[in-house]
């Protein structure tokens, strides 16, 4: 993963390549990062926030081509479980709040980076980030679903909620599971038509184009503020001993997916990249996130993909990402009657291919040792729920108290031969 010498990049210039890749991707981040928020327990116009500033303070010194940063899923979903029980979700302080806890992110990630210490990606090891990504894509689901059936749940954990919608059948809402529904299959399906098929696009405008031409009485996006981010450093600094501990572990919790991103493209394309170089753009993405009224961000899969498909060549598409988002934000009122099931249809589509059963069942066949710290992981992660953070340092514990006892074991056959 990493030369023992320093890597040298050469200078990135952008063309038109990086132009409509940047674009491609930007339409894809609007409805996402919306959702995103909402899954973080912000309101939707803080995502739109954490996709200008950062994407391009990202590419200043991203090593990857093809990755692109913003709100992603699990990250949100590591964000609402560290703020949980510290502020009111939706309200003035979490809002603070989760910029603070973008900022502790973002110093987190910029230190082991300078410090060269990209190899602590390895605590996160295959079955951890096997058992966690499964056990949280069906958190997130599940904290979706109530907003996909239209239905107002009562307070309660995520899996009690989605249970309690379920089985109510009576408040469901036809028009909200449609809009689900629809924006689902366009989402799933639309690239069997093209890989570029705008789905997340199409499934807003069409949502927005539904409700006003039926007069939705469902729950939609509501207010927006229009303009750009505001720069302010006057953060809740009082509160930092509450979120530096859940910070440090998103530090690493979401650096594992954009790495895994960039190694396996820098492995298909035979290039080379370096975890350290991407520790300090993450790093820099997240203080930017931290002072523009954001919350932390990472590198996404599927964004990054289609970055790749539509020709991306340098890094600069992530800017030209982040500079197309702050373009839309005086415009942003245009989707404040977007029914919120679209958004929740977004969020499922997009974690659906997370869930690995089939991973989950081959790593514990595979190795007793590897099954307990997989299965032990996803397990501590659905119970844990909603401070999903503490599930991964559980998962940690358990692969290396594993890999402590292999190493016994293989120290006492070592004797016994002697």
């Amino acid at each position: 993963m990493e030369e023992p010498t320093p890597l040298t990049f050469p200078p990135a210039r952008a063309g038109g390549a990086d132009l409509l890749a940047g674009i491609s991707v930007a339409l894809v981040l609007i409805p996402q990062s919306m959702a995103y928020a909402e899954l973080a327990g912000l309101p939707p116009h803080v995502g739109l926030f954490a996709s200008t500033l950062p994407l391009i303070a990202a590419a200043l010194y991203a090593s990857s081509p093809y990755l692109q940063t913003g709100p992603v899923a699990m990250t949100s979903l590591l964000t609402l479980g560290a703020l949980t029980g510290l502020a009111q979700p939706e309200s003035a302080d979490y809002v603070a709040l989760a910029a603070l806890l973008a900022l502790v992110v973002g110093v987190t990630r910029l230190l082991l980076g300078v410090l060269r210490l990209g190899l602590v990606t390895y605590l996160m090891t295959d079955p951890v980030v096997t058992g966690f990504k499964s056990a949280a894509a069906i958190l997130i689901m599940c904290s979706q679903l109530p907003k996909a059936l239209g239905v107002s749940a009562p307070d309660g954990g995520v899996l009690w909620r989605a249970g309690w919608s379920l089985v109510h059948p009576d408040g469901w809402e036809f028009q909200a599971i449609l809009l689900a529904a629809v924006t689902l299959a366009l989402l799933l399906r639309g690239r069997r038509i093209h890989r570029f098929f705008p789905g997340a696009l199409i499934a807003v405008a069409g949502g927005i184009i539904y409700a006003g031409a039926t007069g939705y009485e469902g729950t939609v996006v509501g207010q927006v503020p229009t303009g750009l981010p505001t720069i302010a450093f006057d953060l809740q600094w009082d509160q930092l001993g509450s979120v530096v501990a859940s910070g440090v572990v998103i530090a690493l919790v979401g650096f594992a997916e954009a790495a895994s991103i960039s190694r396996v493209f820098a492995t298909e394309d035979r290039q080379t990249w370096s975890a350290d170089r991407e520790f300090i753009s993450q790093g820099l993405a997240n203080v930017a996130a931290a002072f523009a009224g954001g919350f932390p961000v990472g590198g996404s899969f599927s964004r990054s993909s289609l970055n790749r498909l539509a020709g991306a060549r340098t890094r600069w598409s992530g800017l030209v990402t982040g500079l197309v988002v702050l373009a839309f934000l005086p415009f942003a009122d245009l989707v404040e009657q977007l029914p919120r099931a679209v958004l929740g249809g977004v969020v499922i589509a997009a974690v659906l291919g997370l869930v690995q059963p089939r991973k989950l069942i081959g790593l514990a066949r595979q190795s007793t040792g590897d099954g307990v710290v997989t299965l032990g992981t996803f397990a501590a992660t659905l119970v844990l729920a909603p401070h999903v953070d503490r599930a991964v340092l559980v998962g940690i514990v358990l692969a290396l108290a594993v890999r402590a006892r292999r190493r016994r074991v293989a120290a006492e056959r070592r004797d016994q031969l002697k």
